[in-house]
């Protein structure tokens, strides 16, 4: 057993990897699955599949693992966990290595942020260096993947789709790069159509973007790529610089580099904004989950103090920014109805996580009223990302459900529980019970059938 006063606080406990790739059949449901519910509910995280160096390793390195359960005609069909086949897994494995369009020495590593759905591709998904990798319907990998061609290089872990177009909007960085990121607009058929290089003062993680009708948002923010870490052999040489100005550019969804408008923020780091959109008199609001840095002190994981939801204004004509705190207490992994991406919209979601980052509670915003309720089952039970699913295509915002995925302390093992959004601290709708724990881990999407 670990030394808690020394163990890494991302390999125990409710963080620990599963080892086993698991396949079960027809799981236990407490509750009615709504009939309407037919996809997959998919979640990424790490997961180290050979041990690791305690006092090096960081949490966002671990190996891919895709979680998925099935939802059909009101039935819990399966639940299946699969590494993603990157070579490092393959490797530990002694299997060959999975199809790979890109020339040698292209970079592939561990895709183990987010999956998605896009032009009908599974697609395992992660930043700074390597592109998504595609899975199947049931989660075995099929290629690293290239859009068909025409990926000119690194992809991101948070594309954003525009719901009226279908096409993907993402920034994609590389260390090898330099200081300079890149847009891209990926079509509703799965190929890239736009790509825009972006010269920066400096190389940052960029985690996350954002849109609106009019603009893609770049955050270009204090955390960024240091040489003497790298040289020391750090497994992710990303550390704070408290020297470099914080802003972001508002880039015209049709624009060029040049024509971006760059408006200075307060100090600080944001791994993911809940949504942003324009306003009647052409400022831009961006509702962000406001770090107060990042990678300064604690080089483990993002615990470099208390998370926070704020709403940002901009004003492209000014330059102009202001904050405004919207709540006080510690969230993360944003997440609305995905039909209203860069568009005005009323209610968000979160994880409330707990000591140390561990799952805790759901929280649902009200944006135009300002209040919030709470789903908290207490210490025994903790929740990981809420997604928002809707009822049907045409039904109102908020109209719907949460997906999340809760980890019982008690047994070691993790349900996915289905809540009336509108409701989220009563009686849940569906609870299905996994036959095994899934680790605390980062992003998932449902992916209806069709």
């Amino acid at each position: 057993m670990a030394n808690p006063a020394t163990a890494h606080p991302f390999l125990h406990g409710e963080f620990a990897p599963v080892r086993e790739e698991t396949t079960a059949f027809d799981l236990r449901v407490t509750g009615a699955i709504p009939p309407g519910l037919c996809g997959r509910f998919l979640r990424n995280g790490p997961n180290p599949i050979a041990a690791v160096n305690e006092s090096t390793h960081h949490w966002f390195l671990g190996n891919g693992m895709v979680h998925g359960i099935r939802l059909r005609e009101g039935r819990a069909e399966w639940y299946r966990n699969r590494y993603v086949r990157t070579p490092d897994v393959t490797d530990v494995l002694g299997e060959p290595r999975c199809p790979n369009p890109w020339p040698p020495g292209h970079g592939v590593f561990s895709a183990n942020t987010h999956v998605m759905v896009h032009a009908g591709r599974t697609l395992a998904l992660v930043e700074g260096g390597s592109p998504p990798v595609e899975l199947s319907f049931d989660l075995d990998t099929v290629s690293v993947a290239d859009f068909g061609g025409t990926l000119p290089g690194p992809f991101s872990a948070h594309p954003k789709r525009d719901p009226a177009t279908g096409e993907w909007h993402a920034m994609g960085y590389f260390w090898a790069w330099g200081n300079r990121v890149q847009y891209l607009v990926v079509g509703a058929d799965g190929r890239v159509r736009r790509t825009v290089d972006i010269p920066l003062p400096g190389a940052p993680m960029i985690h996350d973007m954002a849109i609106t009708e009019r603009y893609a948002l770049v955050f270009d923010q204090p955390c960024t790529f240091n040489h003497a870490a790298a040289v020391a052999g750090a497994p992710l040489p990303y550390r704070w610089d408290p020297d470099y100005v914080p802003r972001i550019g508002l880039l015209p969804r049709e624009g060029g580099a040049d024509d971006i408008v760059w408006i200075e923020t307060e100090s600080c780091y944001v791994f993911h904004p809940m949504n942003a959109f324009d306003t009647a008199d052409g400022l831009v609001h961006v509702d962000v989950v406001r770090h107060p840095r990042m990678f300064a002190t604690e080089q483990r994981g993002p615990m470099e103090g208390r998370p926070v939801l704020e709403r940002w204004m901009l004003d492209p004509a000014r330059r102009s920014f202001r904050a405004t705190r919207l709540d006080e207490r510690p969230v993360e992994f944003p997440r609305i109805d995905e039909r209203l991406t860069g568009l005005p919209y009323r209610y968000g979601y979160a994880s409330m996580p707990g000591r140390g980052f561990a799952q805790r509670a759901i929280v649902r915003y009200d944006m135009q009223s300002g209040a919030s309720a709470l789903r908290d089952e207490g210490e025994g039970k903790g929740f990981g990302e809420p997604v928002f699913v809707p009822r049907r295509a045409d039904a109102a915002e908020d109209d719907g459900w949460i997906m999340a995925l809760r980890l019982d302390r008690a047994t070691d093992r993790s349900d996915l529980v289905i809540l009336d959004a509108a409701d989220i601290a009563g009686e849940p709708v569906a609870t299905v019970h996994l036959p095994v724990r899934v680790p605390a881990g980062f992003h998932g999407s449902w992916c209806p059938d069709g």
